[in-house]
């Protein structure tokens, strides 16, 4: 199963920022809507930011005016800007990814990555 490949979590005093990176490899074709979801323990995983290919954004209200989502197509690579970071946003964050397949489309996503904000 392909994965994508995240980075940039860590532990972070509130107020602080982080920037989270995930790149695609290259054996992905077709890259449509890129995007990061994050998940508690014992809660679902929620929508964080997406991305379409041309630049459409949608973000979860939680994090709307803190976070800002972009994406470099020519990397297949997504980033989430995370600012002013609350206890709150402390989840494991997931990249996801999908794209255009005969029979619809596929899905991707990475392995997680923590972050967490102390207060």
């Amino acid at each position: 199963q392909v994965q994508l490949e995240e980075s940039g979590g860590g532990l972070v005093q509130a107020g602080g920022s982080l920037r989270l990176s995930c790149a695609a490899p290259g054996s992905i074709l077709r890259i449509n809507t890129m995007g990061w979801y994050r998940q508690t323990p014992g809660k679902q995983r929620d929508l964080v930011a997406v991305i379409s290919r041309g630049g459409n954004t949608n973000y979860g209200d939680s994090v709307k005016g803190r976070f800002t989502i972009s994406r470099d197509n020519a990397k297949n690579t997504v980033y989430l800007q995370m600012n002013s970071l609350k206890p709150e946003d402390t989840a494991v964050y997931y990249c996801h990814a999908d794209s255009f397949a005969a029979s619809g489309l596929n899905d991707f996503w990475g392995q997680g990555t923590q972050v967490t904000v102390s207060s």
